[in-house]
């Protein structure tokens, strides 16, 4: 017997009642609110959300319970994680509210239903209690530096890469003062130089077409601690950005383009990063020379001039690296791009000195005076590295001179402290010998009156 045929013959145990909550108005998903929530807002899709839950067919019976295994249930909004009636209805509940959903097949687990505990074609009903929701962490590292909630779910699946063409409007607020807003069209990289941080492009990079949503940006994906006085936004500040991205084309992926693709794409985007370099964007800079390295890197089969050029364009794109995290000031990344750099010609001058840069800031003077010492030997003309084998001589001698004191200072403590030592002891194995002269001069008494006796 169905649970239709159940309800029909009165031996349901729970009355099929609430507001017809579904888009079609078909009366799939009935919601009856048995507690209010607290506040206004309520989740949106791509939140995740944090519900305990009781799973009861029509019968009274029940298959699942989020409460006898004392867990809080959670899943992302929107996604198509749960069931139907679940996306549905939890979009529509407050924190705190506890709510009765009674969901027909089709919005649950339809004719093959879930065995060995739900049969085909059953209605459910569901008692849900939501706890809290909050944004998705779109940031690789999860470190909660851009969390997006979503406002319109876009169209698709498809979105903007690196060097995609897009059109966006952008609403920038920070502490409810609005200080940015424009439509725009631009590719992906090139935000900087609109004035717009890290953060929007790596939100747009995390969008589909017609999808509108808000973006929280901590000061790390925004304008930092420096802040932008600009838009006078002071540093530090959390920036919430409200961005619709109504269209854009993507750039085309190293295996969607042939050699001569890539040679000429690779010219332009060098170009393009040595124009930003000029004006200061190294981080914008760099992306473009990135491009070049992921286009050309594992190309092969290539004929001995497309194979020349290539490698000359790598080359570039490397030291151009190295020297644009020279002004970002990240010497590992420096070093990396070197390394590469002198993979492809062994003793390239700039590869060499920028590595010895590299590593004088990070306080390795040996390397660094051995680096700049080759670039001499190489390249005598090279004024630069002469004087930089000088300075690093004298922070060699200063390191030097700073250990001898450091370590000459331990020693002489640790000398102190050893004489202390043998001093202590020897005045403590003094007084036994006095003790132990006047036992046996006390003994040598008690003989003699033995004897005298």
């Amino acid at each position: 017997m169905t649970a239709e045929e159940q309800l029909s013959e009165g031996q349901h145990a729970i009355p099929m009642e609430g507001e017809d909550i579904t888009p079609k108005k078909d009366g799939g998903v009935l919601k009856l609110v048995k507690r209010e929530g607290t506040g206004t807002e309520l989740p949106m899709t791509g939140d995740k959300v944090f519900v305990h839950y009781v799973g009861t067919l029509l019968d009274g019976s029940h298959f699942d319970s989020s409460r006898d295994r004392e867990e809080k249930f959670s899943f992302e909004l929107g996604k198509g994680q749960v069931i139907k009636a679940w996306d549905i209805g939890v979009a529509t509940m407050k924190v705190g509210e506890l709510c009765q959903l009674s969901c027909k097949p089709e919005y649950a687990y339809g004719s093959a239903g879930s065995p060995p505990k739900i049969p085909p074609n059953a209605t459910l009903v569901f008692e849900v209690e939501l706890f809290e929701f909050r944004g998705e962490d779109i940031t690789e590292a999860e470190d909660g530096g851009i969390v997006r909630r979503i406002i319109t779910k876009g169209q698709g699946y498809s979105k903007p890469n690196e060097g995609a063409s897009v059109d966006v409007t952008v609403v920038g607020t920070c502490e409810g003062r609005v200080f940015d807003e424009r439509e725009l069209k631009f590719e992906v990289g090139d935000g900087e130089g609109l004035g717009l941080p890290v953060g929007v492009e790596k939100a747009i990079m995390a969008m589909e077409q017609e999808e509108e949503a808000i973006f929280n940006i901590k000061p790390k994906y925004g304008f930092g601690n420096a802040g932008n006085a600009k838009y006078n936004i002071p540093g530090g500040a959390t920036l919430h950005y409200k961005i619709k991205l109504t269209a854009f084309e993507k750039a085309k992926e190293s295996w969607e383009m042939n050699t001569v693709e890539k040679l000429e794409q690779s010219t332009i985007v060098k170009d393009k990063g040595t124009q930003y370099f000029k004006e200061g964007k190294y981080k914008q800079a760099s992306v473009q020379y990135k491009r070049i390295v992921s286009w050309l890197e594992h190309e092969s089969g290539l004929s001995e001039e497309d194979e020349k050029n290539a490698k000359a364009l790598r080359l570039a794109a490397h030291l151009n690296l190295a020297m644009c995290f020279l002004k970002l000031q990240e010497p590992n990344t420096v070093l990396e791009n070197c390394d590469k750099a002198l993979e492809l010609q062994a003793s390239n001058e700039k590869a060499l000195f920028r590595r010895g840069e590299a590593l004088f800031s990070m306080k390795e003077f040996d390397r660094a005076r051995d680096d700049f010492q080759q670039v001499v030997q190489l390249y005598p003309a090279n004024k630069a590295a002469k004087s930089q084998v000088s300075l690093c001589q004298k922070r060699i001698k200063e390191q030097h001179e700073k250990d001898k004191l450091i370590y000459g200072n331990m020693f002489q403590k640790f000398a102190d402290r050893d004489s202390k030592k043998e001093a202590e002891t020897g005045k403590s194995e003094g007084k036994a010998s006095e003790n132990d002269g006047m036992e046996v001069e006390n003994g040598e008494k008690e003989v003699a009156s033995e004897a005298k006796v």
